[in-house]
Formats: structure tokens, C-alpha cells, sequence
């Protein structure tokens, strides 16, 4: 039997139809700490995990929508370098 892997942290971005832009943000801001633009990122329990999916796809058009969530155990196996205007939110460039 295959251990079943509970991921932490989690990047989602997307490209959506004008109409529901503003659907998916608050659908997102409500797991998830806004990055930059359409893209948004933070620590995610197994459980929330299951309820953004849920609420994502209630809202997008699956023929039209482009959803993406990039699913990590933490925050530190990734690596971070920000070119050009990366403003965060204390508004600093941002390179780890």
C-alpha cells in the first residue's frame, strides 16, 4: 500500500476568464497569502487543500480556466529569486 503524502505548503496561479478573476482572488485569498498578481502561496493543510480544490473548481469554466497548484511539503524545499518588479507585501525586492 502507497504512504499517502500530506503536503503543507502550496503555490496556485491562474489564468481565468475576465468574469470570474475576481471569484477565484477571494476564493483564494482565503487559504492562501497573495503574491503577486494571479498568484498566491502559503501553508496549507491537507484539509484546506481539499476545500480550495472544492471551491475552485465551483467557480472556474474547465474548458475556458486555467488553474495551477503546485503542492510542497514545506517552505523550504524550494528555492526563491525574484528579477525585476517583485514587490512583496512590506514592499522589497525579494531574493532567497
Amino acid at each position: 500500500m502507497q504512504k499517502k503524502i500530506n503536503y503543507n505548503y502550496a503555490f496556485v496561479f491562474y489564468d481565468v476568464g475576465e468574469k470570474r478573476v475576481q471569484k477565484v482572488f477571494k476564493v483564494c485569498k482565503k487559504y492562501l497569502s497573495h503574491f503577486q498578481k494571479s498568484v498566491f502561496r502559503g501553508e496549507m493543510s491537507p484539509s484546506k487543500l481539499m476545500k480550495l480544490r472544492l471551491e475552485l473548481e465551483d467557480v472556474i469554466d474547465r474548458k475556458e480556466d486555467f488553474v495551477c497548484i503546485i503542492k510542497l511539503m514545506n517552505d523550504n524545499v524550494f528555492g526563491e529569486e525574484i528579477l525585476g518588479n517583485g514587490n512583496v507585501e512590506n514592499g522589497e525586492s525579494l531574493i532567497l
